[in-house]
Parts: C-alpha cells; structure tokens; sequence
C-alpha cells in the first residue's frame, strides 16, 4: 500500500454509472460527495486530474432519452447538451472549497501528434501547480470513430502516461474485479483484493456492460489496467459510489476494490510511452513461444522467423499489437514493414528475406520500438 500513500500525482477516473441517477439525470449529491473528497487529497498536497464521464448520460437525461444511441451523431449530440451541466456542477462544488477547475476536452489525434501531445502536458503541468483540478473528458462533441479514445477508462491510461502519474484509480458502481466479474456486481462473488498479474483467465473474466448510458465495462478497464501497470503505474479499481472512498484509499491507506500492481516500479522513457501508448494498434503479430521469451525475458527485438501469423491490414511504422498463440496481447510496437511484406516472409529467417524483398532484412519490431506489457520473471 505504500505505492498509494506515497502517490503524489493522482489521476482519477469516474464512470457514467457513478454520477447519473437510474433516471439519466445527473446526480448532483454524488457529484457533491465526490468533489469533496477530491478536496480533501488536495488539502493534503495531492495533486489530483479529473477524467470524467457522464456528459453524454447527463445530456440523455435533459433530451429525455432512455436508452444510449449507437449513431455518433446523436452521442455528440447528447454529449454537447450534457458537457456544460457536467462542468459547471463540478466547477460549481470545487468552488465551494476554495478550489478552481479547468475544463480540458481532448481526441485521441491530439495525443498522437506529438507537439499537441507536449502542448497538453505543459497545460495540464501549468494547472496542476497553480493548484487547479483539470476536469478532463474525451471530446465527444467532435469525435470521430477514427479520432476516438474509445472510452474514458483508456484515456485516464493515456493521461497517466503522459502526466507521469503515481497511480491511477477508477472509480465504477462495482466493488472491485470479481472472480466472475463483468458490467456488475454478483451476488456472494468475491472481489480479488490484489492482481499482480494480468493473465488470459483473468482477461477472460472481464466482459463489456451492457448499460445504457456507459461503455466499455470491465474489459476496458482490464485494458487500462495492463497499460498503466507496464509503466511502473498502479490502478485501483473501486466502488465510486461509496462515501470518501477517494480519502480513504490515498490518506488512510484502506484498500477498498482491487489493486493491480505494476510490473516494476521503473518508468519507461517518456518519447517510447508516446511512441507505443498513444495509437490505436492497426494490426496483430501473433508469436510462437520462443518469440515470446525472446520478447519478454530477454529484451530482445522481434524477427520474422518468430512471427506465425499476421492479422490486419498496416504500413511500415503503423503500430502493432503483439499477441501469443492463445491470442492474448503482451507487447505493443512501431512495426518496420507492412501486413503484405509480412505475409511474405513470416517465419523465415535473415538470409532468406532478402531474396524475397530484394533489400536488408530488418527486425519485424525493434526493440527500442516495443513495449512489453506483461510481467516477466
């Protein structure tokens, strides 16, 4: 528990569920009880960044809509009707403590490009020591699918990342991760209490929500999971509904939901996070097992000779997935050629693929250009 108590920067992740009533209106008490407890991290020299949901579910609520669109145009339409009761109730109650609030609404394209991507950090930097809380959310209004973080829970990743946060806890109607965890609590389940390792059962637990007004559920949040811990970051997944669950976990050092433990407590250099972290993987290499200890015991790069198959269609730098033969992810990395060299060469070695693509063979994935995101003992 040190890693929590000792966690100067917090990012903060809320959910949909968390702040709107079964009515999908916003509710202001849990929007008042959490702002409170954001207060109280801050009185104690935390400092803290907001990710919030709940514009689209407090822009359903006004427009008297029950049930989420699935057209993007109606999203963003509910999201630019919601967004302004969202901040202004946050802004509002921070001030009631003496605290300002910023709004910032981000797209994934401005964390892909890398001079908006350090523009932001410094904004956020700028903020965070004047002792203002950013209230981030995903810019919905203009999101497009290509442009799209896909939900909150992978931005509040990205956010950790780029603000080299200490930990990261995201807050959700559920305890924890359950032993049969999906979008709600199970009666009698039991909430594992700490996760050292993100495994394939695990993952398998994990399954999408299938309410109204969210998205995501707790695959994404598994996924964020992985993210963050392969950066030396910890996350906490909670019950955000519960009274000072913030204070608690931070100041008192009480465990209330699921800890999931970082890989190493060292920090991966901040232009390969970038690199790695902030596009979406156009594709997937999947990898025999000696690959895949080369990969993650050794440090070594990815040939062609340990690639059995390849899925999607990408170009030469694009960013790829790196899956083993039961399909689950443990790398991402800058791929050196396309899905159809590829496919011509996959599983050969060096000296042969020259006399395929008539050039110098090189690593599939360089290893200065990976990220491995599993433990490796």
């Amino acid at each position: 528990m040190e890693w929590i108590k000792d966690a100067k920067r917090i990012v903060v992740k809320v959910g949909t569920s968390v702040l709107t009533t079964d009515c999908h209106a916003l509710d202001e008490s849990r929007v008042a009880e959490l702002t409170r407890d954001v207060a109280r991290l801050v009185s104690a020299g935390k400092e803290v960044l907001l990710v919030t949901s709940g514009a689209i579910g407090a822009g359903m609520g006004v427009l008297g809509w029950e049930k989420r669109p699935q057209e993007i145009h109606l999203l963003q339409a509910a999201a630019a009707v919601g967004q302004g009761q969202l901040m202004g109730s946050y802004a509002e109650k921070l001030r009631g403590w003496g605290i300002k609030a910023a709004q910032i609404l981000l797209t994934r394209e401005d964390l892909t490009h890398r001079k908006r991507y350090l523009n932001a950090r410094q904004t956020m930097r700028a903020l965070l020591k004047e002792g203002v809380v950013p209230v981030i959310n995903e810019n919905d209004t203009v999101s497009t699918e290509e442009i799209r973080f896909g939900d909150n829970d992978e931005l509040s990743a990205l956010l950790a990342h780029l603000m080299d946060a200490h930990l990261l806890v995201l807050l959700t109607d559920v305890d924890g991760f359950e032993e049969r965890s999906g979008g709600a609590s199970h009666e009698g389940a039991r909430v594992i209490p700490v996760v050292s390792e993100i495994t394939p059962e695990l993952e398998r637990l994990a399954h999408g929500t299938s309410k109204d007004t969210s998205s995501g559920g707790m695959a994404s949040k598994i996924r964020a999971a992985r993210l963050v811990t392969a950066n030396g970051i910890p996350m906490v997944l909670a019950n955000g509904t519960k009274p000072q669950v913030l204070s608690q976990l931070v100041l008192a050092g009480k465990l209330s939901g699921t800890l999931f433990v970082p890989k190493s407590g060292k920090k991966i250099q901040a232009r390969k996070r970038w690199l790695v972290f902030t596009a979406r993987p156009k594709g997937r290499l999947q990898v025999d097992a000696g690959a895949r200890e080369a990969l993650t015991k050794s440090g070594r790069s990815l040939l062609a000779s340990g690639v059995r198959r390849v899925h999607g269609a990408f170009a030469g730098g694009d960013l790829v997935s790196v899956v083993d033969d039961a399909g689950g992810e443990f790398a991402r990395g800058r791929v050196a050629y396309s899905s159809d060299e590829l496919n011509r060469i996959a599983g050969m070695n060096s000296s042969q693929i020259g006399e395929i693509l008539k050039r110098k063979a090189r690593e599939v994935i360089h290893r200065d250009q990976m990220v491995i995101l599993v433990h490796t003992p």
